[in-house]
């Protein structure tokens, strides 16, 4: 059985994660490790295992299959390099680093061990989303000519996320960015597992008012430009309501795929026939790729297995490129 870590646990995505890999049954949580000791009572309350307050000891006590790494993004960076260099596989939430070199490094680190780096995107566990891919890659919309993708919610705070968590997604330096790297990095990942790296990026970040003790933006679009396509990343903190969150359009020469978020979202192809669009049924998907702990234990079991396209550290690392492009424009 599996003997399975985790470093981290400010992020909040961490306890649903967790949670995933003990109903998997092929795992043993066998410790965790933050500072916060509001967090490590907190596991100690839902998971089995022993918790530390620091990372490196952790490390060096426990013999381990691999490691989840929930960290803030810029720590992130540090522990999975750590955790390669023992020849952990570990499996890191998105955006994967705070900056590229960060990104660069963990790559590299991984390679050079011979480990498996796995990215959690928690859209890449949406079957339609999956399905609208395949369809696109296989030309069954003819010629694609812009990926767009809307992330939006009326903030971290609002939405009930944790104090830890709040704290560092509102810090640049940990988190990398405010709204645009929490969520433009979601379309960039997309656009960059269906058209690759773009010629240019153009980034627009704002501060909307809305949020007076908040010192980073709370708004952000990125533009992506191909030779012949488009992408369009946005990101809002300050969104009322649901209408067009986590929505995915892809647009191709010969059909139009609208596919709706989360694990019931449904999928829908227009096209010259059924302007109006019709209901697609998405086709039965692998076992491995229902969530995160099913795909990165079958990675860790099958060194053949590839890494989902969403999910690989390769396009993770490009994603971070066009985030950091878009840093930039946006000034």
């Amino acid at each position: 059985m599996h003997r399975i870590a985790t470093l981290g646990l400010h992020h909040d995505h961490i306890w649903s994660n967790l949670e995933q890999l003990v109903a998997t049954g092929r795992a043993e949580l066998v410790a965790a490790a933050d500072t916060d000791p509001e967090l490590l009572a907190k596991y100690r309350e839902r998971f089995p295992g022993k918790t530390y307050e620091s990372y490196e000891e952790l490390l060096e006590n426990e013999d381990l299959t691999g490691v989840y790494i929930f960290a803030s993004n810029r720590l992130s960076e540090d522990l999975t390099v750590m955790a390669c260099e023992r020849g952990l596989h570990c499996l890191v939430e998105k955006p994967m680093a705070a900056t590229l070199d960060g990104a660069e490094a963990m790559l590299s680190a991984a390679a050079e061990n011979g480990v498996r780096l796995m990215i959690n995107w928690p859209f890449a566990w949406w079957p339609q989303l999956r399905h609208g891919i395949a369809m696109a890659q296989a030309g069954e919309i003819g010629q694609l000519w812009q990926v767009k993708y809307r992330a939006a919610h009326q903030g971290p705070v609002e939405l009930g996320c944790s104090k830890q968590f709040c704290e560092w997604l509102y810090d640049e330096e940990r988190n990398g960015a405010g709204a645009l790297m929490d969520y433009c990095c979601y379309g960039a990942v997309l656009a960059d597992v269906l058209l690759g790296r773009p010629d240019a990026v153009t980034g627009v970040r704002i501060s909307t008012g809305l949020k007076p003790a908040l010192e980073l933006e709370d708004n952000a679009i990125l533009i992506l430009t191909y030779p012949h396509a488009l992408a369009t990343s946005e990101a809002s903190w300050t969104q009322i309501g649901k209408m067009t969150s986590y929505s995915t359009t892809l647009y191709g020469s010969t059909g139009t795929l609208l596919i709706e978020p989360d694990h019931h979202g449904r999928i829908f192809l227009a096209t010259a026939e059924h302007p109006d669009g019709i209901e697609l049924t998405v086709p039965p998907q692998p076992d491995h790729l229902a969530n995160s702990a099913t795909h990165f234990l079958a990675a860790i079991e099958d060194p053949g297995l590839e890494i989902h396209p969403l999910c690989s550290a390769e396009n993770g690392r490009d994603a971070q490129w066009i985030l950091e492009a878009g840093i930039e424009a946006a000034g």
